[in-house]
């Protein structure tokens, strides 16, 4: 199959538009159309996963955190990552990072962790704004139907758990085609009345393309009349972390065991408990500290993430128990979540987690 099947249905699931500016997710190397029979999954992408990649013949090596941040100015070998490029080109494998945009969707990264730890009635922490869009058109009233099934189709109409949806207004329109026009109603040179239905919907802005080509080829008129509309609206499905209840309220050290043994994590650094039990969870995969005050605002009895610094513990100020687990511990689950992802569409494609502990942070316990 060509690697372009697989990374187009990669971005279904996580599209690269939900991707933080600083991000490198997508294809960082390789060619769409390169032919690929094995896969190789990895939380990270460095020369060891590149190694196992060459000697296991896999063709593609898919890691959630991107080999290549910044552009590269120099090819050396001097760096891990000028030598982790070089060695897949040289030998053909191509490299694909799906990093931000899987952390941001509801079925993501975060999904994994709350999974893991049993957690129920999940919602994202931080919804995104600027990702949403409205398109307003007008439609020959006979025509309404056949319009608005095209543009639910190619992914318009979705607000939270409902879907197809849309408001409509009936009314009046007008136009008067010249002499080159061609008009499905009326004749060129006559001011044409029409009863149509206005139709607006919301679409995620990532999707514009396919939902315009889909108006257009559903809607009758020669020249279709349409607008578009940026909204600060938040998508309730795509942000930054996720907040849960456990079933069942649990003490705080027993949770912080619980914790521990779940996501498989060699130490847990945290702020004082702060005497009250653990029934709300807010968590993110990676680096969250910009999350306390939304795991806060959330009712949160103890917020999980990584990469917290000494100062920023302070935070916490009585209010949550921050849990620092470890960037790797809190993302080592996405692994699975990919080989889960991909195998059920592509169930004749070989797929490989790697054998390499990518973690580079040691433990002397």
């Amino acid at each position: 199959m060509k690697l372009s099947q697989l990374t187009a249905y990669l971005e279904t699931i996580a599209p690269l538009a939900y991707q933080e500016d600083y991000d490198n997710a997508g294809l960082i190397v390789g060619y769409p159309d390169q032919e690929i029979h094995q896969v190789l999954i990895s939380l990270d992408c460095i020369e060891a996963v590149v190694d196992e990649a060459i000697a296991t013949n896999c063709q593609v090596i898919i890691s959630h955190h991107p080999i290549v941040f910044k552009g590269l100015q120099r090819f050396n070998g001097k760096t891990y990552v000028e030598r982790v490029v070089e060695k897949a080109i040289k030998h053909n494998i191509a490299l694909y990072a799906i990093h931000t945009n899987l952390d941001s969707v509801l079925p993501g990264v975060n999904a994994r962790i709350c999974e893991t730890l049993g957690l129920e009635n999940l919602r994202i922490l931080s919804p995104k704004q600027g990702v949403l869009k409205k398109l307003v058109t007008y439609v020959p009233t006979s025509h309404a139907d056949q319009v608005r099934n095209a543009l639910f189709h190619a992914g318009a109409g979705n607000i939270g758990n409902y879907s197809e949806c849309s408001f409509n207004a009936d009314g009046s329109g007008t136009f008067k085609g010249d002499e080159d026009s061609d008009p499905y109603v009326g004749e060129p040179g006559v001011r044409h009345t029409e009863q149509e239905t206005r139709i607006e919907t919301v679409y995620p802005s990532n999707l514009e393309s396919k939902i315009l080509m889909a108006l257009m080829l559903a809607h009758p008129y020669e020249e279709v009349a349409y607008d578009l509309y940026a909204l600060t609206n938040q998508h309730q499905h795509v942000g930054s972390g996720m907040v849960g209840e456990l079933e069942q309220a649990m003490d705080a050290e027993e949770f912080l065991y619980h914790l521990k043994e779940k996501m498989q994590a060699h130490v847990i650094r945290h702020t004082a408990l702060t005497g009250k039990s653990i029934k709300k969870v807010a968590v993110c995969g990676g680096s969250g500290g910009f999350l306390l005050k939304q795991a806060i605002g959330a009712g949160a009895d103890i917020f999980i993430t990584a990469d917290y610094k000494y100062h920023e513990f302070f935070d916490a100020d009585g209010k949550i128990v921050i849990a620092d687990i470890g960037h790797f511990e809190s993302e080592q689950f996405t692994q699975q979540l990919l080989y889960e992802l991909i195998n059920k569409r592509f169930a004749d494609l070989q797929l490989r987690l790697t054998s390499v502990n990518t973690n580079p942070v040691k433990y002397f316990i």
